[in-house]
Parts: C-alpha cells; structure tokens; sequence
C-alpha cells in the first residue's frame, strides 16, 4: 500500500493506492480540516504544529498508526519550488542523475541558494532522436528540510517527496493520458493558491502557481457583502459563483460591475494560457480539467468555459481505479494531489 499525503494549507488529503495488473485499487481516502471548525481560515496562523496535530488527528480518525505508515509519498507545493522542461540527451539512470545539477544551475534560478534536485522523465524529444524530455524540479535545502522535519513530527517515516504541481500531473496521466494532438490544461484550485499545468504527448510540459485560491474568494465575498468570513465562506459553498453576486440596490442609480476576485483569477488564466501559446507555438487547448477543492465551486466550471470559450470540466483522479464501494470520501477531485503522490509511489516499486 502506498500512501500519497497531500498537506494542503487549509484541508488534509489522504490517499492509499495498491498497484494491481489493470493499473491502480483505491484502498482507503480521507480527509481533514486543518483550523479548527467554524473558524475564519487565517492561512498566516497555520504554521506546522498545527498541521503536525491535524495530521496526527486524520491518521489516528482512520486506524493509521504512524510508526507504522510505510511508502509514505508527501509533496511541496508549487510556491515553494521550480519545475522546467529541458531536452537532454538520452543516457543512463545514473548518468542522468548525476548531471541534472549542471542542468539545474542552467536552467532554473535559485538565487545563490543550496538546492535540492530531482527529475522525471517525460519522454522522447520529439526534434531530436538522441535527447529525452525531462521535467527538472528543484527547490532549496531549507525548504526540503522543513518539510522533512514536519512529517517526521507527526511519527511518520517520510519516503518521497515530490512537487505538488508533478503530483497532479501524475494523476491525470493514471486517469486519463494525454491527448495525441494539442495540449490538456489541468487547473488545480487550492485554498491561497493554485496550479495551472499544461502537457501534451507532443508539446512542452507547463506549470505555473498562481497566487489566488479559494480563501481570496471568500474574503472577496465578505468584503463586498460587508459579511463575516464563515457566512461568506457557507455562501460560497451553498450558492456558487453567484455567491458574489450583490444583492438588489432600490437606489435606481445606474449599477457598475465591479471586478470579482473570481474575474481576476480566469483573467490570470487566460494571461497564462496566452503566454504558453506565445512560448510554445501551441494554441490547441484540448480544454481545462479543474480539481482541487475549489473545483467544486458550482457554476465555475461553467463560467470558465464561458470566458475562455474551451471545455471545461472536473477533474475525476479515481477515473478507471479498482474500488470497494464508497471508498471515496467527499469530492473527489479534491484528491488529485494525493493520488498523484500515491502513483508516483506505485511506480517506484
């Protein structure tokens, strides 16, 4: 069993794997808020003694005791590291292993600071027949070692860490694969920030952080509706995008729309889109694949495929997993990280 712990800012994902001939079970998934209940969500004040007690709550709420807990799969989020596609040329595991520092200090800035490297293979260079395509991440020693000394807090041996924005590429390859022509957009919408991941079989792989996630959406809501955090939040939850609609004015005063933090985050998008195009020379979007908790924001899917005019759906990381029934707890695009982590495990062993 390999188990993919995604320790967001704000809720705790849990997803168990077992590799099985067709491809992947799902054993167990789980998740948890990490402020406590019917708090305004302050991401400044959760800092990792929180997140070591929700994680230790979440382990001991399903059985898991972290002495115990092996092939642990954790990941760093995006904000935190660099992830850039290079060519290279094709050669053995080792020999790749070894020059990927050179690469790093080519190719990704870290400002002068000690980093830590990694890589994952994508494929065949599609220009060249001697080079390979390699996804070559890397974040700095310190970040690393915090995040080793939290999970090693909560009891748990770590095993692999990985990135985030990696993560949920990885799920959407077990889920889906991609597309023979033209590049998938996977939009991953946290609580303060979110993923915007762009691959094709045949084009450049993409990822960008994008500061806005689901907390800045609430705060939008509250402000705008002059209403506390939670009742803004339970709007959001209840009403959608229309949430951030303002109630009718009698005034008969002529109305003007404001801009929505919801406006500025598809707007991002497009920028963003717009830049891989530029960058790329490809503009065939397949269409966007939301996941993370704020893809469940009704109407959003809808809205985004209104503004950016390309399909738009959400994200299901379980898609063709072996499964007991009712194994998936809550919605199910929220695990893509998780999963993701957990197939990267499956495939180290």
């Amino acid at each position: 069993m390999y188990i993919g712990l995604d320790i967001g800012r704000q809720v705790l994902k849990l997803v168990a794997l077992e590799k099985v001939k067709a491809g992947y079970k799902i054993i167990k998934t789980a998740q948890r808020l990490i402020p406590e209940q019917n708090r305004p969500f302050d991401p400044e004040k959760i800092d990792s003694p929180i997140r070591v007690i929700a994680i230790k709550e979440l382990l001991r709420q399903n059985g898991l005791k972290p002495k115990r807990v092996k092939n642990l799969i954790t990941g760093i989020s995006g904000t935190n590291s660099s992830v850039k596609q290079i060519a290279t040329m094709d050669m053995s595991k080792d020999e790749l292993a070894s020059s990927m520092n050179f690469e790093a200090r080519k190719h990704i800035p870290m400002d002068g600071t000690d980093a830590v490297i990694d890589y994952q293979i994508l494929g065949s260079n599609r220009n060249e027949v001697d080079k390979i395509d390699v996804a070559l991440i890397a974040c700095t020693k310190r970040v690393l070692s915090n995040h080793l000394s939290m999970v090693k807090e909560t009891g748990m041996k770590p095993w692999i860490v990985d990135v985030e924005p990696v993560a949920v590429m990885n799920s959407f390859l077990a889920a889906n694969g991609l597309p023979d022509e033209g590049v998938a957009v996977i939009l991953d919408i946290g609580a303060v920030t979110s993923s915007l991941i762009v691959w094709g079989s045949q084009d450049m792989f993409f990822t960008r952080d994008l500061p806005v996630g689901v907390h800045d959406m609430v705060k939008d809501i509250s402000n705008r509706k002059s209403i506390e955090y939670i009742e803004a939040q339970e709007e959001l939850l209840s009403s959608g995008i229309d949430a951030f609609k303002k109630s009718e004015e009698t005034s008969g005063m002529i109305a003007v729309t404001e801009r929505t933090a919801l406006d500025n985050f598809v707007e991002d998008v497009r920028r963003t889109l717009r830049f891989y195009a530029k960058s790329s020379n490809q503009s065939h979007f397949t269409g966007i694949h939301l996941s993370g908790g704020g893809s469940s924001i009704s109407g959003l899917d809808a809205m985004i495929q209104d503004k950016l005019q390309l399909n738009t759906v959400i994200f299901n990381p379980f898609s063709g997993m072996e499964s007991k029934e009712d194994v998936v707890e809550g919605n199910p695009s929220q695990y893509a990280i998780a999963t993701g982590l957990a197939v990267r495990g499956c495939n180290e062993s």
